[in-house]
C-alpha cells in the first residue's frame, strides 16, 4: 500500500514579497523638527532672550539715569566684573561674603534634604498599615506653595508668639524670647525653612528610585546574613547612584538660586547671616539701581553654576563607569 503523499503534486515554492518602500518626502525629514519647534520657541522667549538681555546689560553703565533708555546707556566693557570682583572694595568684600553663606546654605540644605528624604524612603519601603497616609502627609510642604511655607515658618519663628520659642521655652532649653529672624539666628532659620520645603522632593525621588530594586536582591543578602545597614550600604547605594546625581545637582541648583525663601522670611531688610546670592544681587540692581553691576554678578553666577554643574556631571559619571 503506498502513501498517498508519493501521489500528491508538488506545490510550487513561493517567495514572500519584500514590503513596499516608503516613499521619501521632505515632510517625513522635517516632521520631528517641526514638532520640536513650538517647545523651542517657547524656551527662546522664556529662558534665553531674557539671558541674552542680562549679557547685554552686564557690559553696560545702566544706572537710574539711563531706565528711560536703556539701550543708549554708556558701554562700560568688563568694567561691572572687574567692580564686582575687586575684593579689595566693599563691593567685591560683600559679594564674597554672600557667595560664602550661599554656599554654607546649599550644603547644608541639600545634605539635610537628602538625608530625611532617604530616612522617609527607606522607611515606607516596607508595607504596613498607614504607610500611605505617611506618604501623604510627608508630601504635603512640597504641595504647598513657597510663599505659604515660608510665611508658616515666618509665624512659628515669631519672637513673641512663635510655637518654636514656645516650645523651647517649655522645655527649658531656651529662655522663649530668641531672636530667629535677627542676627547670626537667621541663617539657621533660613536653612530649615528651606529644608523643610525641599525634603519631600528628595524624598519622592528616591522612593521611586528604591521601588525600582529588585526584592530579590535584599532577599538574597538576609539568607547570606547581612544585616539592615549592611543592605543599605552594598545594595541600595550603589543602585540609587544614576537617580542621586541627578537629584544632588537639581537640589543645589535649587537651593543656589533660592530667593523666595528669604525675601519672604525676611522682607527687605534680610541679615548679613542670611543675605544669598540671589538677595544680594536683587539689592544691586533694584535698590541701589545699578542694573549693569547686577547683571553683572548675576552673569558671574550663571558661569559659576555652569562650571559646576560640568565639573559634578564628569566626576559622577567617571566615577558609575569605574564602578
Amino acid at each position: 500500500m503506498t502513501s498517498t503523499a508519493a501521489h500528491s503534486p508538488a506545490r510550487p515554492v513561493t517567495t514572500p514579497e519584500p514590503p513596499p518602500r516608503r516613499k521619501w518626502s521632505p515632510s517625513r525629514r522635517l516632521l520631528p523638527y517641526l514638532l520640536v519647534a513650538p517647545a523651542l520657541c517657547f524656551e527662546l522667549l522664556v529662558h534665553l532672550l531674557p539671558m541674552l538681555g542680562g549679557l547685554y546689560m552686564s557690559v553696560l553703565e545702566l544706572t537710574q539715569f539711563y531706565l528711560r533708555d536703556w539701550l543708549n546707556a554708556p558701554f562700560a566693557g568688563v568694567s561691572n566684573f572687574s567692580f564686582a570682583l575687586d575684593f579689595n572694595s566693599a563691593v567685591g568684600v560683600t559679594l564674597l561674603r554672600s557667595f560664602a553663606v550661599t554656599a554654607g546654605f546649599s550644603i547644608l540644605t541639600v545634605g539635610l534634604s537628602w538625608l530625611l528624604g532617604v530616612f522617609a524612603a527607606t522607611l515606607l519601603q516596607r508595607s504596613f498599615r498607614g504607610r500611605a497616609v505617611l506618604r501623604t502627609l510627608f508630601l504635603v510642604p512640597y504641595a504647598l506653595p513657597v510663599y505659604t511655607a515660608a510665611m508658616i515658618w515666618k509665624f512659628l519663628l515669631d519672637q513673641d508668639d512663635g510655637m518654636v520659642n514656645a516650645t523651647l521655652g517649655g522645655l527649658g532649653l531656651t529662655g522663649g524670647q530668641t531672636f530667629w529672624l535677627l542676627g547670626d539666628n537667621a541663617f539657621l532659620a533660613t536653612v530649615a525653612t528651606a529644608t523643610w520645603r525641599l525634603w519631600p522632593f528628595a524624598f519622592l525621588v528616591l522612593m521611586a528610585g528604591m521601588q525600582s530594586i529588585p526584592h530579590d536582591v535584599y532577599e538574597s543578602a538576609t539568607v547570606d546574613g547581612a544585616g539592615l545597614w549592611q543592605q543599605f550600604r552594598s545594595i541600595t547605594l550603589p543602585m540609587l547612584r544614576p537617580v542621586n546625581q541627578v537629584l544632588v545637582l537639581v537640589l543645589f541648583l535649587w537651593t543656589f538660586n533660592d530667593f523666595n525663601v528669604p525675601y519672604i522670611l525676611f522682607d527687605k531688610s534680610v541679615p548679613n547671616a542670611a543675605n544669598l546670592l540671589s538677595i544680594h544681587i536683587y539689592n544691586n540692581s533694584f535698590i541701589t539701581w545699578n542694573f549693569g553691576l547686577g547683571s553683572a554678578m548675576s552673569t558671574l553666577l550663571l558661569l559659576f553654576l555652569l562650571v559646576v554643574t560640568a565639573g559634578y556631571l564628569a566626576f559622577t559619571s567617571r566615577r558609575m563607569k569605574d564602578a
